[in-house]
């Protein structure tokens, strides 16, 4: 006689396939799923770091005066990682789409881990880019995630081979790099990284695409767990490279992948045009690095140089704490992706120079605030004070 195990089981899976198999249900699961886990992993990895003394030393130009655990990337990455493991198999992905996400862990981990030893002993430039070049490689090699058009900018539309290729590479670089420097301030990369996750995030569910789904609210997940103790003042984390790394990739592949889906027919989210809404997402990082290059450049420096000159230091020079400067620079990334949605009506060749003026004057607004008295005033252009 023969028994049949799976049976007391069979509610329980009615029960899983139900949830993953509604897109709302399958967003807040992912969201919610990282977070514990994140709430369960953090006070160990704390606890276990004050003990190493693998402690973030403050230094001259640190927006800290206390020794801080660091690698809080480490239990980022194994609340997402976990979720997106324990989520990605039950739901029956297409074959494409699960060599996706086994890519993405991949890539990931090696970023991950490169990041722990770049936090634990130092690595050079030239190694942490090298590393990088090659997850990025990797995931447009194995998935063919490529940025397969300028949807038109300056009457450029198809892009060779080749050429897209090397682009993509390239735009996961510099995007995992930007995110790296704006970790500078308590909850401003995690505050970031929601904003830009949860956006994609968005156009992904309207598209019905399960597995970029899971990789951007399982993210988000993670992030606001990560949040809860990097604004902790008993018990904070800092990120670390072991998490700004990981996470500037996820971004990029969010950005890649919704340029490249848009790219075809049909996408669900063809309402927008993808460059444009892809470049206000990720305005922040992008034009903060920016800005900052060049600064270093004209003094003459390395653009890779440590200083005081990102948009953050602004804030907190006016005398805003940490978190409020973080949910400013926050909002004005909202502002920019609003902005952009506008006016996305227009055509993609009018919409860039305008968006070109338009969110360098949003982010340089805390230069028209001042503080006098005590106060934060606001400085009007023409003379007068508010």
């Amino acid at each position: 006689m023969s028994i049949k195990h799976d049976l007391p089981n069979k509610p329980f899976m009615h029960f899983i396939n139900f949830i993953l198999n509604s897109q709302y249900l399958l967003v807040v699961v992912s969201i919610v799923l990282p977070l514990l886990l994140s709430l369960k992993f953090y006070p160990t990895i704390i606890k276990v770091v004050r003990s190493k003394n693998l402690m973030d030393e403050p230094g001259d130009r640190s927006a800290h005066t206390r020794k801080t655990p660091t690698l809080g990337g480490v239990v980022a990455f194994i609340a997402y990682a976990l979720s997106l493991i324990l989520l990605a198999l039950p739901i029956k992905l297409a074959a494409f789409q699960l060599v996706n996400v086994l890519t993405v862990l991949a890539a990931t981990l090696i970023l991950m881990s490169i990041g722990v030893k770049d936090d634990l002993i130092g690595l050079s430039p030239i190694k942490k880019l090298g590393i990088q070049t090659f997850a990025a490689a990797i995931t447009v090699l194995f998935t063919d995630l490529r940025i397969l058009s300028f949807n038109g900018i300056m009457g450029v539309h198809e892009l060779p081979y080749f050429f897209s290729v090397l682009l993509t590479i390239f735009v996961f670089l510099v995007v995992i790099n930007a995110f790296n420097l704006i970790d500078g301030i308590d909850g401003l990369a995690g505050t970031i990284g929601i904003v830009c996750s949860l956006t994609f995030g968005g156009f992904f569910f309207l598209s019905q695409r399960q597995d970029l789904i899971l990789i951007s609210f399982t993210l988000v997940g993670a992030l606001i767990g990560f949040l809860c103790f990097n604004i902790s003042s008993k018990r904070k984390i800092f990120m670390g490279d072991s998490g700004s790394m990981f996470i500037g990739f996820l971004l990029a592949y969010q950005a890649i992948s919704f340029l490249a889906f848009n790219a075809t027919a049909n996408s669900g989210t063809d309402f927008v045009k993808a460059p444009i809404i892809a470049l206000a997402i990720l305005s922040y990082p992008l034009l903060d690095t920016l800005r900052v290059f060049i600064i270093r450049v004209h003094q003459k420096r390395s653009p890779f140089s440590a200083d005081r000159n990102h948009i953050h230091h602004r804030l907190l020079n006016l005398g805003f704490p940490h978190i409020k400067a973080s949910l400013i620079i926050g909002g004005l990334n909202i502002l920019a992706i609003v902005l952009t949605l506008l006016i996305k009506d227009l055509d993609i060749n009018t919409q860039l120079p305008i968006l070109l003026l338009a969110i360098p004057l949003l982010y340089a607004s805390p230069w028209l605030l001042t503080r006098k008295e005590g106060r934060v005033r606001l400085v009007i252009p023409w003379g007068g004070k508010k």
